[in-house]
Formats: structure tokens, C-alpha cells, sequence
């Protein structure tokens, strides 16, 4: 190897980019030894040659890479041949891959290390013709063999004395790559020889000496070649330690991976015993049903076989009397004389006749079948068994598992939850047979549970179905196999029946101030209107269809007509200006009068109703008092409002029945409604306003109130407590409710309308 430093030759002049080409002047005379592998091309094996590196980071030689290039076919794209990630290559060719000039370097070393361990002499590299003896040491700056008097010269120069020296031996050479060193890049131009490459063009993007950049890089921009190494030395720490933080991480990755994989292992194991011993419990639990299928089978079948016995028994104990009686009755019709049969005096008939008689209440056909039944069906049970069990690689999470309702919760209403289970990995689980239950738990003292009633569809979905029973704060409970579903427990507002009663949906106009409505099976609405003396007839839609009656005291005639009332096609009307009920059919024509009783005179009458019994109860207004007549016209019953104390109704106006028969009595001038049973007797009041006019009540038992000087409608419970107040009305008098249309209807008095609103 020649003792000259080796040199960089600068290809940017040429403008082939940012390439240091690294050569020696002579490296035939290296020995052909084998290099470590990280220093040996994996394309060629053999030690890297002008290496380059690509951005995947592998190298190879460079004649390697040029030959891969060729071999792809394309000048553009070519697959690195360690990692086969595809790698673009530039414009340049081979040549604008950028050098791995630590790796040449690295290949020189071992080459020196290679020559210099082979056996036998070796000649000095500094002397002329090597004279002076074999080399004995290494300059491991000027990479040459020294000879004792060149070694001597060396440590006596002042240039040179602090050149590391190793000596030949096994054990010194061990130093050399620790000690020896690049050489110095120098220009490649002419007479630039010895001008060492110290600057960077980042214009060019080009290492190059100090004259090239006050000739050809005149004007560009030209930092020093340790500055810009500094700049990419600092890139390359920060991006190292951000490398080692996310190579930090798929570490644990892989550990969790690796975990990951010990416990799928162990919960594959758990599964498989877990599907086995399932199915060997089913097994188990085949052959115990097999067993008593089979016991059953055999103690049938000795049944039949025991009844047939006995029945055979008492038949030939039968065929034995017969044949007796029948064997002696031929013997003595062929031998006794007739005075000998009649000795016997009877005696063989009634005998035989008697044995007949039993035959006549003995079956003569097998009491037992010779089937014996079996019903096993087995294709339902082999269909159950075919669908049987799920296996999933990710287990139903009740935690991911949701529910929907569309609807508002109402009492007695249906409040319907879709519940939706899903897999710990948030897909959905396709199959059924989860324990699903849903509670609805009422926030009060008492806490009333709700337990709903629920379908499992199979295919993970499952519908429930509760029914509050009062409405209120509550809590949702929705469990799955025993854990809370997302968004469970949570608050739930049981709203009352009427809660979204708010604006009517219809205006139907009605002049001469409507104060009562009734409505008849065909869906007629009948309204009696106060001022004008008459009662108006509307279709469903509203459009008005006729007129019964006109202002006078005749039969048929109205003064101030107030409360209706329709029972089939009958329609009973108070007329309260003339002090009487009248009764006609719905079609006008008149039937009867109700005026007075044993009580006397009625005296404003504001109301009548009829009973499941077709007795009449009638508001007598201005008597302060409920009369209860029958379709006679004759006297049953006084409940007197006149009165203190809580059951007192001072000009009694709405009349109702509740779905037990007891009657609501709402006043003018009272302050609650009063509720008494059939018969009369007081039960109790609610509500804390006045004054009241028309009510009606549902059949779930909700009271719907006027209250005519508060403009309002006001709801009440079963219990009695108001739930709802519907406002912004005028006056309003009476009110009925549709069951057929789900509708409510309210006389809007002062307004001249009677409003439309939908309840249902």
C-alpha cells in the first residue's frame, strides 16, 4: 500500500451534487482475507467499495448499486435489496447517492489491520527503496509502515512526534482502530491539491476549499464545513432522542404484544376447557334425561302390561263362571227329568243371568294401547344445539354497550329502551342470551321499583319495556349480566299523562259563548251556546252541520242553555234559564221534561250527567245541591252542598264520574272539588282553586278542570295532586273528552271558540 495520504476527490465541480469520492491510489496488493460482515456488501461479499447509503440507511458499493439499478430496469425507482423498500433515486444516478465515507473508512482500517497482521516481513512505506530494514510500527496518522530509523525520524520531528505509533504485534494492532483516523479531504481541482475541503456551499450544497469559494462559489451562500457538521450533529441528537423515545415505545409494544400473546394463549386454554366442559355438562345432562326418559319408558310399559293383567284375570275368571254355569246347564238338560229341573226351582238362570249381568259392566276390548308414545323433538333441540354458543375475539363490554329511547316518559305510558351491546373493541356483538334488566326506581322515600319487561331479539339487540306507575324524579337502572351499560344509572323524568298538553291543535269558531260540548258516537260535536238560546252542531272537522232549538220556554226551546249530555242518540240538556232538563234526541226531537221532584223546583240547573245506572244527576245551581233523579222523573237522591265543612259546594256547576261511580262535584263558589260515592256520602276533596266550572275525568281516573276566573285548565292525578295547568284561555266553561279521536275539547266561552286538543 503506498505511503501517500489518500484524498477527496470534489465531484461537485462536475455539478453532480453533494458526493465525496474517497479513493486509493493502489489496492491491488491488499490480501484476500475475509472482513467482518458489517463492512462486507451484501450484493457483492466482499468489502464495501466506495459505499453509498441510501435513506433506509443500508449501503452498499457503488458499482453494486448501479448494477441493482440497471438490473430493475427503471432509472427512476429501485427496491433496496436488505428491507425491499422502494427508494427513489436521483437525478444524478449512483453518484448523487451520498457517500457512507465512515464505513470506507472503516474498510481501510480493517484493510490496514489485514495486511498488517499477515505473516511475514513487510518494508518500510516512508524510505526510498526500503533499505534500511522491515517495518516494525504503524503511523497511524500517516497510515505507513515505519522502519526503526524512519520510526526514529518520526519521533523527533516536530510535525510528527505526536503521531500515535502502534507496533506490528497482535496486541498493539488491537489499538489501531481506536487510533487511527480519517485523512483530510482535499480539493480535487488542479493546483487546489493541498487545499483541504473546510467550506460548504449551501447554494450548491457542496463541501469545497477556500479558493473554489472565492471563484467558482463567488457570491453564494459559504458557511464553515464544522459549523454546518454542527448543524446536522444537532439534528441527528434531536431526532436520536426522539428515535429512542418512540423506539421506547414499541418496546413496550412489543412487551405488551408478547403479553398480549401469553395471555390469549391462557385464554384460549381457559376457553377450551370452558367448551368443553359446557359440553360435556350438556352431554351429561343428554344422557341423565335418557335415563329418566327411559325409566318413564319402562314403568309405562309395566303399566300397561299390569292393567292388561289384571283385566285378562278378571275376563277368564269370567269365562270360568260362564263355562261352568253353561257345562252344568247342558248336563242337566240332556239327564234330569223335569221333575229334577224343577226341584232347582229357577236356581240355573238367575245364576247364569247374573253372571251375563256382570259381563255388561266389564270393557271386553284391552283397557291399554300397544303405543307408547314418545315426543322427543329432537330437530329443535339439534337446531338450538347448531347455534349454540358464540366464540368472539373480543368478549360483549357492557361499559360499550348502549341504549336509545325515542320516546318521553309518561305515567302508565310504555317508556321503550333499545339497548345495543357492543364488544370491548366498541363493535357490535351479534348474538343474543346476555342477561339484560332494566329498573326504574322512583326518587322519593318509598322508592317504587319498575322492572322492565324484556325481549332479546337475538342479534345482540334487546327491547324493554317499563311502565311508570307515578310521575317524578326517577333513576334508570340498565344492567348486563349484573354491570351498568354506558349512561347508566341515570336520571329520568316521569312526566304526567297531560304534561305536554299545551296548544290546541284545532280552533273550532262557535258564537253565542259556548258553555258545554258532548259529543256523540258518530263524532259529532254538540255545543250549547249561552247567549244565543240554542245548541250548534259541528262534524269532527269542525264545520258547523246544524241547529237544535231557539230562545223560548216551549218544548224544545232554550233559555241560557248550560250542561249537555249524550247517551246513545238521547241528548240531555240543562236549560238553565227555565229551570229544567230537557231531553231529546240527537236529531232535535223532543222527549221529555225534568222541571221538579219531591224537592221542589229546580233553580238554574247548571249540569246533568247519566250514570251506569241511567240515573240523572243534576246540578241544581242556584239550590246549592246535586239531585240524583231516574228516567222517570222521580226523586232518589239529595246530596246537599248548603252546608259547612269540607263536603259543602256552594252553586255546584261540573258534573263527572270517576272509573269507580263516585261523583266530582266542581262549584262556583268552592274551593276544591268534592268527591262523593253513589250513594251519597262524602269522600273527599282536591284542588285549591275557584271558581270551578266544567270537569271530566279520564279512565285511568285524571280530573280535568275549568277554572273559569283563572283562564286556566288544570290537571289533577288519581290522588288528586294538580300535575299540569294549560293556560291562556278565556273563560273557559265546559269540557269532554273524545276516547274515539284522543282528543279534548274546552269551551273557550268569552273567546266564542271551543279548542281542539290532541291528548293521545
Amino acid at each position: 500500500m503506498s505511503g501517500q495520504p489518500f484524498f477527496y476527490k470534489c465531484e461537485t465541480h462536475r455539478g453532480l451534487g453533494s458526493v465525496l469520492k474517497r479513493f486509493k491510489q493502489d489496492d491491488s496488493s491488499a490480501p484476500d482475507i475475509p472482513f467482518p460482515p458489517h463492512i462486507t456488501c451484501q450484493l457483492c461479499s466482499k468489502p464495501y467499495k466506495e459505499p453509498r447509503i441510501l435513506p433506509c440507511l443500508h449501503s452498499f458499493c457503488g458499482q453494486c448499486l448501479h448494477k441493482e439499478i440497471e438490473r430493475s430496469g427503471t432509472k427512476q425507482i429501485m427496491e433496496c435489496p436488505t428491507c425491499q423498500k422502494n427508494i427513489t433515486i436521483p437525478e444524478g444516478g449512483v453518484n448523487a447517492i451520498p457517500q457512507n465515507l465512515h464505513l470506507g473508512f472503516e474498510v481501510e482500517v480493517a484493510g490496514y489491520m489485514s495486511k498488517i497482521g499477515s505473516d511475514g516481513e513487510m518494508s518500510c512505506d516512508a524510505c526510498i527503496d526500503g533499505s534500511t530494514g522491515p517495518a516494525v510500527v504503524f503511523c497511524c496518522t500517516c497510515h505507513e509502515l515505519l522502519c526503526s530509523c524512519c520510526h526514529e525520524y518520526h519521533k523527533r520531528s516536530r510535525k510528527l512526534s505526536n503521531h500515535p505509533i502502534v507496533g506490528l504485534d497482535k496486541e498493539s494492532l488491537k489499538l489501531l482502530p481506536s487510533l487511527m483516523k480519517p485523512t483530510e479531504c482535499f480539493c480535487s481541482l488542479p493546483h487546489h491539491e493541498k487545499e483541504e475541503l473546510k467550506f460548504y456551499c449551501e447554494t450548491c450544497q457542496l463541501l469545497t476549499c477556500r479558493d473554489c469559494t472565492l471563484v467558482l462559489h463567488k457570491d453564494h451562500k459559504i458557511d464553515e464545513m464544522c459549523n454546518i457538521a454542527k448543524v446536522h450533529r444537532d439534528a441527528m441528537k434531536e431526532t436520536l432522542v426522539s428515535a429512542q423515545g418512540e423506539a421506547s415505545k414499541v418496546t413496550w409494544a412489543i412487551v405488551a404484544n408478547d403479553k398480549m400473546a401469553e395471555e390469549g394463549e391462557i385464554s384460549r386454554d381457559n376457553a377450551t376447557l370452558n367448551i368443553t366442559q359446557a359440553f360435556e355438562q350438556l352431554h351429561q345432562s343428554i344422557e341423565d334425561r335418557k335415563k329418566i326418559l327411559l325409566s318413564e319408558m319402562a314403568a309405562t310399559s309395566v303399566l300397561k302390561t299390569t292393567y292388561l293383567t289384571l283385566q285378562k284375570e278378571q275376563l277368564m275368571k269370567m269365562q270360568d263362571e260362564i263355562g261352568h254355569y253353561t257345562e252344568m246347564t247342558s248336563h242337566i238338560l240332556q239327564t234330569h227329568t223335569d221333575h229334577e229341573i224343577v226341584a232347582l226351582g229357577g236356581l240355573l238362570p238367575t245364576e247364569l243371568k247374573a253372571t251375563l249381568k256382570k259381563i255388561e259392566n266389564v270393557s271386553l276390548t284391552p283397557n291399554q294401547t300397544s303405543d307408547i308414545h314418545v315426543s322427543l323433538h329432537t330437530d329443535s333441540l339439534i337446531k338450538e344445539i347448531s347455534i349454540f354458543g358464540h366464540v368472539m375475539d373480543s368478549p360483549p363490554s357492557p361499559s360499550q354497550s348502549t341504549w336509545s329511547s325515542e320516546s318521553v316518559a309518561k305515567v302508565k305510558e310504555i317508556y321503550c329502551v333499545k339497548v345495543e351491546t357492543m364488544t370491548s373493541k366498541r363493535e357490535r356483538y351479534p348474538y343474543g342470551g346476555l342477561q339484560v334488566k332494566a329498573e326504574l326506581k322512583l326518587k322519593s322515600h318509598d322508592g317504587a321499583v319498575v322492572t322492565g319487561q324484556v325481549n332479546d331479539h337475538g342479534d345482540g339487540t334487546y327491547t324493554i319495556n317499563l311502565t311508570p306507575q307515578t310521575a317524578g324524579p326517577h333513576q334508570l337502572l340498565i344492567t348486563m349480566d349484573g354491570q351498568h351499560v354506558q349512561k347508566s344509572p341515570c336520571d329520568l323524568d316521569v312526566r304526567s299523562k297531560y304534561s305536554t298538553l299545551c296548544n290546541p291543535e284545532h280552533v273550532i269558531y262557535c258564537r253565542g259563548g259556548p258553555t258545554s260540548i258532548a259529543i256523540h258516537d258518530s263524532g259529532d260535536i254538540y255545543v250549547s251556546c249561552w247567549n244565543d238560546n240554542l245548541i250548534r252542531v259541528f262534524d269532527r272537522a269542525g264545520q258547523q252541520k246544524g241547529i237544535i232549538g231557539s230562545c223560548g220556554s216551549d218544548d224544545g226551546e232554550f233559555n241560557h242553555p248550560r250542561g249537555l249530555f249524550i247517551k246513545g242518540d238521547v241528548i240531555y240538556v240543562a236549560d238553565t234559564g227555565n229551570n229544567r232538563i230537557q231531553k231529546l234526541t240527537t236529531g232535535g226531537l223532543f222527549l221529555q221534561t225534568f222541571d221538579q221532584h219531591i224537592e221542589g223546583q229546580f233553580n238554574n240547573p247548571a249540569s246533568v250527567i247519566v250514570d251506569l245506572g241511567d240515573r240523572l244527576i243534576v246540578a241544581d245551581g242556584s239550590n246549592h245541591r246535586v239531585v240524583i233523579l231516574d228516567q222517570a222523573g222521580t226523586w232518589l237522591l239529595t246530596i246537599n252542598g248548603n252546608v259547612t265543612g269540607n263536603h259543602g259546594f256552594p252553586f255546584p256547576y261540573g258534573l263527572a264520574l270517576d272509573p269507580q261511580g263516585n261523583i266530582h262535584v266542581a262549584a262556583w263558589a268552592s274551593d276544591a272539588i268534592k268527591v262523593f260515592t253513589p250513594e251519597g256520602t262524602y269522600v273527599r276533596s282536591y284542588g285549591d282553586a275557584k271558581p270551578l266550572s266544567g270537569i271530566v275525568i279520564d279512565e285511568e281516573g285524571y280530573s280535568l278542570v275549568n277554572e273559569r276566573d283563572g283562564n286556566c285548565l288544570s290537571i289533577f292525578d288519581p290522588q288528586g295532586n294538580k300535575v299540569h295547568t294549560v293556560g291562556n284561555l278565556k273563560k273557559p266553561r265546559g269540557i269532554i273528552l273524545d276516547l274515539k279521536s284522543g282528543s279534548l275539547y274546552v269551551a273557550n266561552c268569552d273567546a266564542n271558540t271551543v279548542l281542539k286538543y290532541s291528548v293521545y
